[in-house]
């Protein structure tokens, strides 16, 4: 009899956690906000996103998700839409790949309608390298150059700034079920980063003698790429505006988020319903 007795609540408890957890498949555009990209929302330099994640339904309405994602990102100057700064001709792209886990609130009940708005924030880690092409166009990382001085004894303020940062992600979606296991997803998400070198591009200028004797030659070439356009102004002077320190690097994903319930079906379509699986199951009800 207690065979039988554990042997059901071990049940029970796979049934629980298969009408539960999900899995994820994300796909989409990404963008980036920063000092080579003055609009605040542009798709002009979208770039891909994908990514796998597995959600989690603590009721019918809130949910735990996570999810590892890679997608690039990229600016220029002279497609920026920024007044008053083409004359530094400077441009980046960078790959991100990105851990998140967050929490999801459906404005809705699944359990009673087909769709439902939804949004989400939560914690991420990401990793970022960015980087620019030379004349013969060979990818060169701008970080390990300290093209605004940093990591020079000059500089003590400057230091080189970190490839892993962490981010908030927050944004939300419209969430359509199309049967008992599928639901598709229509998203927007903001990433609010603590960095503003997500385009290598902060602060000042350096004295380009400095930095050319602490960094080499090429630093001082990516650091200002004025120069490649005829009548630019030559490498500013010391101290000179690079970029907007108070304001932070952004990037953001745009994107279709299909889930699939693992296990079984939870009734028309949505995180809820009544009656049995093809487990033999239960459906779960909050």
């Amino acid at each position: 009899m207690k065979i039988i007795l554990i042997a059901c609540l071990l049940g029970a408890s796979f049934c629980t956690q298969a009408q539960s957890l999900h899995a994820d498949l994300y796909a989409g555009a990404a963008n980036y906000q920063g000092d080579l990209q003055g609009k605040k929302i542009s798709f002009d330099n979208s770039g891909p996103a994908l990514g796998l994640g597995l959600s989690y339904d603590i009721t019918n309405k809130l949910i735990v998700r996570g999810a590892a994602t890679y997608l690039k990102v990229k600016g220029s100057d002279n497609n920026s839409g920024s007044k008053g700064v083409p004359s530094r001709n400077l441009s980046f792209k960078t790959s991100v790949l990105e851990a998140q886990l967050a929490l999801e609130y459906n404005l809705l009940d699944l359990s009673e309608r087909s769709f439902t708005p939804y949004v989400f924030a939560g914690l991420a880690v990401f990793h970022f390298n960015p980087y620019a092409f030379d004349s013969s166009g060979s990818r060169v990382y701008l970080r390990s150059l300290g093209t605004e001085g940093q990591g020079l004894t000059a500089y003590p303020e400057k230091q080189l700034y970190k490839n892993n940062q962490l981010a908030i992600p927050f944004g939300g979606g419209l969430k359509l079920a199309l049967s008992d296991n599928l639901q598709v997803e229509i998203e927007i998400g903001l990433r609010k980063l603590f960095t503003d070198y997500l385009d290598d591009v902060s602060g000042t200028y350096a004295d380009s003698t400095l930095l050319a004797n602490g960094r080499g030659t090429q630093a001082v070439a990516f650091a200002y790429r004025g120069s490649q356009i005829p009548g630019s102004p030559s490498y500013p002077g010391e101290g000179a505006i690079r970029g907007n320190p108070d304001k932070k690097d952004w990037y953001y994903v745009t994107g279709i988020r299909i889930s699939y319930l693992l296990g079984s079906g939870a009734g028309n379509g949505r995180r809820g319903g009544g009656g049995k699986n093809k487990l033999g199951c239960p459906t779960r009800v909050y």
